[in-house]
């Protein structure tokens, strides 16, 4: 693929993004994207087999971000397993906040679509899902008490992206601190 062909297929990907926070995936319209990008209604064809190709590629574009943003994530952070976990849980956060985009990429509910690219869906969270177990096999918890964690830390997550979004706090260092107490606590292993 030509540089030019990467550039015009990104872009592409980077409009579908818009179409679908705009108007969902069940009404995501190719010539919408083709005309977000000023191209004829056949080019995006040239990259995508058909709409569902298209969606996957958005999805996959999305967890490719993601993925890179925790490598660095992970470069940066202490080397114990729960400073890992803790710091992936706040570059979630920072992810969401600083691609708003992308969380109706990440919120994609299409039954059809799931039943065919539910892999896909899964893979956003891969990294941490493993990390999560190493944290859990530690732990020497329960299941059930180690689910009841996990529940709240997550909850803790989408809940301040929330908050952030609505006012209520700003997202801040100040406030990513609070978060950072507020998880460490719920991973407090003795």
């Amino acid at each position: 693929m030509s540089t030019r062909s990467a550039g015009l297929r990104e872009a592409l990907i980077l409009a579908g993004i818009h179409e679908i926070n705009a108007n969902g995936v069940s009404s995501f319209s190719i010539r919408r994207v083709a005309d977000a990008c000023g191209v004829s209604c056949a080019a995006p064809y040239r990259h995508f087999e058909s709409k569902r190709e298209f969606i996957a590629a958005i999805i996959d574009y999305v967890n490719d971000q993601w993925a890179a943003q925790q490598e660095v994530i992970l470069s940066e952070c202490g080397s114990t397993l729960r400073e890992q976990v803790i710091a992936i849980c706040l570059g979630y956060v920072s992810f969401l906040m600083e691609k708003p985009t992308y969380r109706a990429i990440l919120m994609l509910k299409d039954e059809e679509f799931d039943n065919l690219y539910h892999k896909k869906r899964t893979q956003f969270g891969s990294l941490s899902q493993t990390l999560n177990a190493q944290l859990f096999a530690a732990s020497g918890y329960t299941k059930e008490i180690w689910d009841r964690k996990l529940m709240m830390v997550r909850s803790l997550i989408f809940g301040v992206v929330f908050l952030f979004d609505a006012g209520e706090f700003e997202y801040n260092e100040t406030s990513m601190e609070y978060l950072r107490y507020t998880i460490n606590r719920e991973f407090e292993i003795d």
